[in-house]
């Protein structure tokens, strides 16, 4: 069990960087102190930039673990951004729960909703614009401190406070630091890694997307290309989309 330290949403806004065009974004969150009617695509009050890649009924709500921001300080002592609870954009915060001991497909109560852990986050270069750090995204997907998403099953209201109450596990095999480990291997020749990907493909739980690319490495033995996501475009002229509202 673990409680919500703090909830965060944010409104979709141009994310600046010097020598760069803004880009919308939702990225940059302000804490909430009321309770928030959670619905299938999110909290109320938060949105997106990029309907595409972010948001929707299958990434409603980012949740990271506090206990993290004690190790970015560490390594990140000189971050111009403070890196404390807010800093990665996520909607809730809280201590007792990490990548260790939540698993995909676990089933929550939370307030008076129902979500269950659809996948883990895939950082994208907006996280390097935000923290004014380049490599930022990589570092967070390299550590396996990514944080994970929900899709609702019920809808409901989350307030600051609420408790997460496990349901049910129906994959008590699969902690998420085992499905972020598979995805972003640190050696890509190790061995058994064609065996976790097969098995991670055949997760019910698991979003189409995520078990699409397991099921493609199992066909191709490779990995996909990360630079587009990683690393921020040198020149940005794609018109940025409308905000998606939840």
């Amino acid at each position: 069990m673990s409680v919500i330290d703090t909830l965060f949403t944010g409104r979709a806004a141009p994310l600046a960087r010097d020598g760069y065009p803004p880009v919308a974004s939702g990225i940059v969150k302000t804490a909430q102190s009321s309770p928030l009617w959670l619905s299938r695509n999110g909290l109320a009050g938060d949105e997106q930039g990029d309907a595409v890649y972010h948001g929707g009924p299958e990434k409603a709500v980012h949740h990271y673990a506090a206990e993290h921001y004690a190790w970015w300080q560490s390594c990140h002592h000189d971050s111009p951004v403070a890196l404390v609870a807010g800093a990665f954009g996520e909607n809730v915060s809280t201590h007792g729960m990490t990548e260790a001991n939540v698993h995909i497909g676990d089933i929550y109560r939370a307030g008076t909703a129902i979500v269950q852990v659809s996948q883990g986050r895939q950082p994208c270069w907006k996280l390097n614009r935000l923290l004014r750090t380049d490599g930022a995204a990589l570092a967070m997907q390299m550590s396996g401190a990514t944080g994970w998403y929900y899709r609702v099953l019920q809808e409901g209201w989350l307030a600051p406070g609420d408790r997460f109450d496990l349901l049910e596990r129906p994959c008590p095999g699969w902690p998420l630091r085992r499905l972020i480990a598979a995805l972003f291997p640190v050696d890509p020749q190790a061995p058994g890694l064609a065996q976790e990907w097969q098995e991670a493909a055949a997760i019910d739980a698991l979003t189409a997307n995520w078990r699409a690319t397991f099921a493609r490495r199992v066909q191709t033995g490779a990995l996909e290309d990360w630079s587009r996501r990683l690393v921020e475009p040198a020149h940005h002229t794609a018109t940025p989309r409308q905000p998606t509202r939840n």
